[in-house]
């Protein structure tokens, strides 16, 4: 089972877009304690609390506000700090806004990675580009199979198919402008339903649970049947990372899209990981179903990841239990008031060794 190479990082200089969202603050402390150089690129965190602010993310890094969609700024931003490797994961990323406000999900979604693209093509130090996508940027035929990364792209909701065009423009830039022996490659990452400590999205089935139980009431599902790919947040993180590190050696052999999922057995109906759920947390924990009218919504989804495994060497590390057990025990320290970045990076080192 192959690791991030921590030696690697050390000293490169990282650009990353997204870096005050829930992910993205992950993935900053792990570069950080990595000793990587990093620069990040975003709004402000798009909630209160975050994850962002309660792991004081910012300290160890260079912390820019910005919009993708300025190209402007954005080029100068990336231009300035002369990066690498970039790492974009600025993004729109919830479906049930994408329904509320689906031309501002294009928006950043679709132009904002084209503009983070062009931005990048200006960078003469830069070698690794990862894009990350998603797994419902796939054209969802409920199969009970996984989707491969050469299945057509689509989605039913804008936000799916933003995605499923931010694909489709990567795949485009690469061609166009990244094909250079000895230049830049761009290789996107696709990713299912990770969860984790200091995600407070709105709409989000972890978040909504947590904030249900710590007011000690049911918590309202909407579709308590529904099957995703759950995986902890470190998981994809690690795939990124070592995809980078591909790109950065291997260049034009990796520069293509990667799938990055749990194992099969880690598919589980929401109802299941409700009842896990309320297992750790105790003290009277339930849930109730939500039988008023929602936007659609997948029912089954799920990656197939061999080529990952194959020709990267990555694996899963930690199963769907594990991965709850450890979210729950995060949140409880965040309500204790304790020391959730020493808890964040703790949890980064655990996953790594």
């Amino acid at each position: 089972m192959r690791r991030v190479n921590s030696d690697f990082w050390k000293n490169k200089k990282v650009f990353m877009t997204g870096h005050t969202g829930f992910k993205g603050s992950w993935l900053a402390l792990w570069l950080q304690e990595m000793g990587a150089h990093v620069k990040g690129y975003s709004l402000a965190p798009p909630t209160a609390p975050s994850l962002f602010t309660a792991a004081r993310v910012s300290e160890n890094m260079i912390s820019e506000n910005g919009d993708i969609r300025n190209l402007e700024q954005l080029t100068m931003s990336m231009r300035q700090f002369e990066p690498e490797i970039v790492l974009h994961l600025a993004a729109q990323p919830l479906v049930r806004l994408s329904y509320e406000s689906p031309i501002d999900t294009y928006d950043v979604n679709v132009l904002g990675t084209a503009k983070v693209l062009e931005a990048a093509r200006s960078c003469a130090c830069l070698k690794s580009l990862v894009v990350v996508t998603t797994d419902k940027c796939y054209e969802n035929n409920e199969w009970a199979w996984g989707y491969r990364e050469n299945e057509r792209m689509g989605g039913y909701d804008p936000y799916s198919s933003s995605k499923g065009c931010a694909e489709l423009i990567a795949s485009a830039y690469r061609r166009s402008f990244f094909s250079e022996p000895g230049g830049a490659s761009v290789a996107t990452a696709r990713a299912g339903n990770v969860i984790g400590g200091g995600d407070w999205a709105k709409d989000r089935l972890i978040p909504d649970i947590l904030s249900a139980f710590e007011k000690n009431r049911p918590v309202v599902i909407r579709n308590p049947m529904a099957t995703r790919p759950w995986q902890h947040v470190l998981e994809p993180l690690s795939g990124y990372l070592i995809l980078a590190e591909e790109l950065y050696v291997r260049g034009s052999e990796v520069a293509e899209a990667w799938n990055f999922g749990p194992d099969e057995d880690d598919c589980k109906p929401v109802s299941w990981v409700l009842d896990q759920m309320i297992r750790f947390w105790g003290d009277g924990a339930s849930w109730c179903y939500d039988d008023e009218p929602n936007p659609h919504e997948a029912v089954f989804l799920k990656l197939d990841c061999s080529k990952a495994k194959h020709y990267l060497k990555w694996e899963p590390r930690w199963r769907v239990d594990e991965a709850l057990k450890r979210t729950v025990s995060w949140y409880q320290v965040f309500m204790r008031k304790g020391n959730v970045r020493k808890l964040t990076l703790n949890e980064i080192e655990d996953y790594n060794t």
